[in-house]
């Protein structure tokens, strides 16, 4: 699987860990940056990520800032992009298994390496349920998504 990462200075030495862990699990890292540790905005990064989700180049994603709410915010603003705050091994696996979440977000001032690795390996070994009231629940977020979406 072909995994987008992206995130800021708060997040890169956890997201350059992060890379290493999609490549140790036999997945594919797509770096969209930042590349340093100096002082950079997350928002561009966050929406360049999720534009390769959207444009089907990526799966799924994993963004990194110094809290993980402000790229999930960014990721959650594209249309297509499902993204949640994850800080435990349970919303990992749950979110992509009950909301159908593409986008996992951590923060690199909250959690470490070691929780990282099994938050990573949960994420993407996860799947979509095939439970009929689960997906009729993703249909009503998408159908509200595309409600708002359309507003000029």
């Amino acid at each position: 699987m072909k995994v987008a990462v992206g995130g800021d200075h708060a997040g890169f030495t956890l997201r350059q860990a992060v890379i290493q862990i999609i490549k140790d699990l036999g997945h594919t890292p797509v770096d969209f940056g930042c590349y340093s540790l100096e002082e950079t905005d997350f928002p561009g990064y966050a929406e360049k990520a999720c534009q390769s989700i959207i444009n089907k180049e990526c799966e799924r994603g994993i963004l990194v800032c110094g809290s993980g709410v402000g790229v999930s915010i960014v990721a959650n603003k594209v249309p297509g992009i499902r993204a949640s705050v994850c800080h435990d091994y349970y919303l990992a696996h749950q979110s992509v298994e009950h909301d159908d979440v593409n986008v996992m977000c951590f923060g690199g001032k909250v959690i470490g390496e070691w929780l990282a690795a099994d938050l990573v390996k949960a994420f993407l070994d996860a799947k979509f349920s095939d439970n009929k009231d689960i997906r009729r629940r993703v249909t009503q977020m998408n159908d509200i998504e595309a409600k708002y979406s359309s507003k000029e």
